[in-house]
């Protein structure tokens, strides 16, 4: 793992594109211009020895006068060496002085196999780039049927490519520097935000106080939405904190009681002795205390269970209303127009266990003698399948309803024994299927995706 911050492995990639780029270049570039310089020079080479060659076809006499092999390029002199066919020399231009051309591969060629062709070679200490072309057998003289030699020094030519490698050396060490210093302030820059949050994110983790919230920057880039995402995170876990706080203020609360209760009553044994009065007090405590657990531990399993889709079966809805309706004598079950094939993708035990909560809630909030309907009816575009338990009472108001499926609420016309759970329950396992649970009144209802043919196989999945 690297141990360099990320500004400065941005910064160092910076360097290395821009050094990368900038030595592509300097082989590029000087490659370019040798290959131009020598393009031109070796022009200038042929013309020369296609002037000396229609010289010497034309006017061979002239070929010895002074000063007829003499031309310029540039500044630089050319060496013209005029030969005949046996390599003898016939002419020399007045730059060579006492030197002579080499008598490389390009005479040769010219001599004996009749064809042009350069070559690099050196005139003593100096390097230079020879031309060698054959001559004509027309014209008379002494270089009938040989072959001119012109050559120029590449000093020049070398220099130059030096000073433009050079060039681009210190190029590529400026551009380097400058690329480093605008990573590493672009960086800082952009990165500033993100250390802020990373403080913040510390504090936060140090202090463990999930209310406060990370500083969001000016900017609304990626960082701004970063920090908006990592603060509504915060908030949302402030809120779960909250509600486990809560719930287990509630829990204490709701086990104490009953767990008092049969401490006093125990006690109250021990004094005096068996009373059938107590006895029952502590059946009944007892009772009330397996029923808070067991709706604990059914929240409990509501909560960390998985989907309800990625285990569950199909459930018909109408069969489920009837098997808990048969659990008490006052409950009937009603089916819509439509929906009696209305089902759901579900664990049947769970769904059970909430309607039979629902069931439970209106025989203890109605009245005595009142019916319990059970009514199964799918949403008018049947995407959606809702199952609802009404009692004949007076039911919730508006702003009670808001709260009814809330973890130990209890309304202030609700009767004693109660745990509160019953429909936290309720909800909990409409929204793990997928759904939700409503009260209006005495009317509570859970809504869930209905299940629908895609086929005329009689397969069904979930309604989108």
């Amino acid at each position: 793992m690297s141990t360099l911050s990320l500004r400065a492995r941005v910064a160092a990639a910076a360097v290395v594109a821009i050094v990368v780029a900038v030595v592509l270049l300097a082989v590029a570039v000087p490659a370019l211009l040798q290959r131009q310089l020598t393009g031109e020079l070796d022009s200038a080479l042929r013309s020369r020895a296609v002037e000396v060659a229609r010289l010497a076809s034309s006017t061979p006499a002239l070929l010895t006068q002074p000063g007829a092999l003499e031309g310029r390029l540039t500044g630089g002199a050319l060496f013209v060496q005029v030969v005949d066919r046996r390599g003898r020399i016939v002419a020399r231009s007045g730059a060579l002085g006492g030197r002579l051309l080499p008598a490389g591969s390009a005479l040769r060629g010219a001599l004996a196999q009749r064809r042009t062709g350069y070559a690099d070679d050196a005139l003593g200490s100096e390097p230079i780039r020879i031309y060698a072309a054959p001559l004509g057998e027309l014209g008379g003289g002494s270089a009938r049927g040989g072959a001119v030699l012109v050559a120029a020094t590449t000093a020049e030519i070398d220099e130059t490519l030096g000073r433009a490698r050079r060039l681009v050396l210190l190029c590529a060490l400026a551009a380097a520097a400058l690329a480093a210093l605008t990573a590493t302030l672009l960086t800082r820059r952009a990165l500033g935000p993100l250390a802020r949050l990373s403080s913040g994110a510390r504090r936060i983790e140090r202090t463990g106080d999930a209310s406060e919230r990370l500083p969001v920057p000016a900017a609304r880039d990626e960082v701004g939405e970063l920090a908006d995402t990592l603060n509504a995170m915060l908030a949302s876990l402030e809120r779960a904190r909250e509600a486990e706080q809560r719930f287990v203020a509630d829990a204490s609360h709701e086990l104490r009681t009953p767990l008092t209760a049969l401490r006093g009553n125990a006690a109250y044994v021990a004094r005096h002795g068996a009373d059938p009065a107590v006895l029952a007090d502590i059946e009944a405590d007892a009772a009330r205390l397996a029923s808070l657990l067991d709706d604990l531990l059914a929240l409990a399993r509501e909560d960390a269970a998985e989907p309800a889709a990625a285990r569950g079966e199909k459930v018909a809805l109408g069969e489920l209303a009837r098997a808990v309706a048969a659990t008490d004598a006052r409950a009937e079950v009603v089916i819509a127009p439509g929906a009696g094939q209305a089902a759901v993708q579900a664990e049947p035990v769970a769904l059970e266990r909430a309607v039979g909560n629902l069931v439970s809630n209106a025989r203890t909030h109605g009245p005595a003698d009142g019916a319990i309907t059970i009514t199964v009816a799918l949403s008018p575009d049947g995407e959606r399948a809702r199952i609802t338990v009404a009692d004949e009472g007076a039911g919730l108001g508006a702003d009670a309803a808001r709260h009814a499926f809330e973890r130990f609420w209890r309304g202030s016309q609700a009767r004693a024994g109660g745990s509160g759970l019953g429909l936290a329950i309720v909800r909990a396992t409409a929204e793990r299927h997928g759904g939700s649970a409503t009260a209006d009144g005495a009317r509570f209802t859970i809504e869930l995706p209905a299940l629908r043919d895609l086929s005329d196989s009689g397969r069904r999945t979930p309604a989108a």
